[in-house]
């Protein structure tokens, strides 16, 4: 593995981290807590004119054509300042399963949108009381002369309200993998969209589907075909989403680090008291550990490489790190440090949300487990690379 980045490289993560700074910073991110939107509009302006939403599409789709070494870079940096808004339910999972399974029609229609940020598509995925396996997709199509009818409940669709379609998830028949990819305007008649708070403050919605008219061409992708597309684009999307949550750890852990040495007790700083200190060298260790991680897992992806072990690992540690090392943060800082007038409870709050979604602990260590018992034990886990 090369860790040397390019000149391209680097400048994609001096450019974002500048984007981030001048347009992401603590007062964006503090007023998107909770909003409906949940979209800053400068923000999504700046990833508009810099192609920071095309970063997985094809240039002939409009899109940078990047590897994806270069998108952890990106995402690095986006973790570092919380970045709100869609750019990952949209410019990355449905972007690639769109890109994966959808026909050239809806290739044509819907990628150069998605890239240039006018077309924001959203997954509905989860389902009250239901897992993250293919098991948990129980809201039914029904087949119709035209298409499909939809009724159910979605749950944790971020920014439901913003996007034009959702990319939802549907059984089509009994089998396990039974799964489809239907696209439905958002405003389609018998769509009801219930704001939902949750501890990160990260617009999330109740989808209900009442008697939801789908028209067959609006199926992604060959029937019964839907899980596995959705986990290959997800295999894809959790390698960002831990260099997200890497990028957020490394960035608590400054915070924190600066706090030590400004503030005073006994006569000098809190840093100078061994036990402090430690804690901070431990989080330095877990860190630069879910950073390598990280870019171990880009790297094999770039490479052509299997990454069906290294991506759950990514995810599962540097998340498990950026909740690690946010938790100490906050015994450091003491009892401020859970009021809002801090930075750090911003970073604890986000920490333990991405940890719980797209593909949590568990379910990241049951994708590590059959990869490694594969060779003795019925895989049953989907092969994200059999698409």
């Amino acid at each position: 593995m090369d860790l040397k980045f390019t000149e391209e490289q680097n400048m994609l993560r001096d450019m974002t981290r500048d984007l981030c700074r001048d347009y992401s910073g603590a007062d964006v991110v503090r007023k998107m807590e909770n909003d409906p939107r949940g979209v800053p509009a400068e923000l999504w302006q700046q990833m508009q004119q810099t192609g920071l939403l095309g970063i997985l599409l094809p240039e002939e789709h409009g899109g940078l054509g990047l590897n994806m070494l270069d998108c952890v870079v990106i995402y690095e940096e986006l973790g570092r300042a919380l970045a709100p808004g869609p750019y990952f339910s949209s410019s990355v999972i449905c972007a690639n399963a769109i890109k994966m399974s959808g026909s050239e029609g809806q290739r044509q229609a819907l990628l150069p949108g998605i890239g240039n940020g006018d077309g924001i598509i959203v997954p509905a995925w989860l389902e009250p009381d239901n897992g993250f396996g293919p098991e948990g997709i129980q809201l039914r199509a029904t087949a119709t002369s035209g298409g499909y009818r939809l009724n159910g409940i979605k749950r944790h669709v971020f920014h439901a309200v913003a996007a034009s379609k959702l990319l939802v998830l549907v059984r089509s028949g009994d089998a396990t993998e039974a799964v489809d990819l239907l696209l439905v305007d958002v405003n389609a008649p018998g769509v009801v969209l219930e704001q939902q708070k949750s501890m990160a403050s990260d617009t999330q919605y109740r989808v209900a589907f009442n008697d939801v008219e789908v028209p067959a061409r609006n199926r992604v992708g060959a029937e019964g075909s839907g899980w596995r597309t959705w986990s290959a684009a997800m295999y894809d999307g959790i390698i960002l989403l831990a260099a997200f949550a890497a990028g957020g750890a490394e960035r608590a852990l400054e915070i924190t680090v600066q706090y030590a040495k400004d503030r005073q007790q006994f006569g000098k700083p809190i840093g100078a008291f061994q036990s402090l200190a430690h804690y901070m060298a431990d989080g330095t260790a877990v860190v630069d550990g879910a950073k390598m991680l990280v870019y171990e897992a880009a790297w094999a992806h770039a490479n052509g490489k299997s990454v069906t072990r290294l991506a759950p690992m990514a995810k599962l540690f540097a998340c498990k790190a950026f909740r690690d090392v946010t938790a100490m943060a906050q015994q450091v800082h003491g009892g401020i440090g859970f009021t809002l007038d801090y930075d750090i409870q911003l970073y604890y709050r986000r920490a333990k949300q991405l940890q719980m979604n797209w593909w949590d602990g568990r379910y990241l260590e049951n994708l590590i487990a059959a990869d490694i018992l594969d060779s003795d034990l019925p895989r049953t886990i989907p092969d994200p690379f059999t698409i």
